[in-house]
């Protein structure tokens, strides 16, 4: 037997004793703090007067629709998270995957917590609640593990990244500007932004349009040259076209175009955006980078290093991606109960 009840009929929100305004958020504390956002924790306190108890919690973004579980003792950010406590009979970590399983429509920013407490969410025996929370924790579980994995092998990545480029000074190492190693450095000139095409469009973000005539057709190295991604790398191929807030680098030939490409994105280039409201990043910018220049072939075994390394990343991520895939089709088949009209 499977009852549809409304979210707003079991759960209890609760009010926080306070709020840890922006300005007193800690980067280290002793309790945590939690907004509306995506990421669980997005701060720290040391004020054991602002705590909600320690018991379990589904969060949920007023303005963002976010839905979280959180199992402990916490404090709440700035405005706009509703802290529910699930109600007698129904397992807080299933209240969580319930809720997490139906779309609640979107207002824009406005607040949400309005339509979310009158949507409906199918209410299984204690028994079977429990029997679903348990298969789709070993899905979280394993979608955790592989996050943490992701993480630690970024890390060893930026480690020996940074230790391989760490060239200066050494011998048969050259310091180069960009300016010196590259045969144009300028802007593209496409400003069409089609859906449909043959030939993709690069842009501040990678492939933004597409076209349906190329330009270009040698791989080269591309840097978002204004807004928010201003300094962005990316590497272009296949044949294209670049749209004209992106700047291109065609390299000489004494140089690896992927060691390059690493160079750059060990320097973090975005620092020399100039400008607050609108950053930019311009090729005189780019052209008088320093990078360090080694013998071709200690170029291309760094690469194949380095390549090593991205490719057990990407690895990683298509696992990820497989394993959330998994767990969206499996929570949304043990929570099809039927179409919320009634019992069933």
């Amino acid at each position: 037997m499977v009852e549809w009840k409304t979210i707003g009929e079991i759960c209890k929100p609760i009010t926080p004793p306070k709020k840890i305004p922006t300005k007193d958020y800690l980067d280290a504390g002793l309790f945590p703090v939690i907004d509306q956002g995506q990421n669980m924790i997005i701060a720290f306190t040391n004020d054991v007067s602002s705590l909600n108890p320690n018991d379990e919690y589904i969060l949920f973004g007023d303005h963002t629709r976010f839905v979280k579980y959180y199992n402990g003792c916490f404090a709440q950010g700035a405005d706009g998270l509703k802290i529910l406590k699930a109600n007698s009979g129904i397992v807080p970590r299933y209240f969580f995957f319930a809720f997490q399983n139906i779309e609640v429509p979107t207002r824009g920013y406005s607040r949400h917590w309005s339509i979310a407490k009158s949507l409906l969410i199918p209410i299984p025996s204690f028994e079977e609640q429990n029997r679903i929370v348990g298969i789709l924790d070993t899905f979280t579980d394993s979608i955790e593990n592989l996050k943490q994995q992701i993480a630690q092998r970024r890390k060893q990545y930026e480690f020996y990244r940074d230790q391989l480029l760490d060239l200066e000074g050494k011998e048969g190492v050259e310091m180069k500007t960009l300016r010196d190693v590259s045969i144009k450095i300028s802007s593209g000139k496409n400003k069409s932004k089609s859906k449909e095409g043959k030939y993709p469009v690069f842009g501040s973000t990678g492939i933004i349009a597409f076209s349906d005539s190329f330009i270009y057709e040698n791989p080269m190295i591309l840097v978002a040259r204004v807004g928010a991604n201003a300094g962005y790398v990316h590497l272009s191929y296949g044949k294209y076209d670049v749209t004209d807030n992106t700047l291109i680098i065609d390299l000489r030939e004494e140089v690896d175009q992927k060691y390059i490409y690493y160079n750059l994105v060990k320097e973090n280039i975005n620092q020399y955006a100039k400008g607050g409201g609108q950053p930019l990043i311009t090729a005189s910018i780019i052209k008088s980078i320093i990078v360090p220049v080694p013998s071709l072939s200690e170029q291309q075994r760094i690469v194949s290093i380095l390549d090593t390394f991205e490719a057990s990343i990407s690895n990683l991520e298509a696992q990820l991606a497989q394993r959330q895939k998994q767990y969206e089709y499996y929570r949304n088949k043990l929570l099809s109960f039927g179409n919320g009209d009634g019992e069933s």
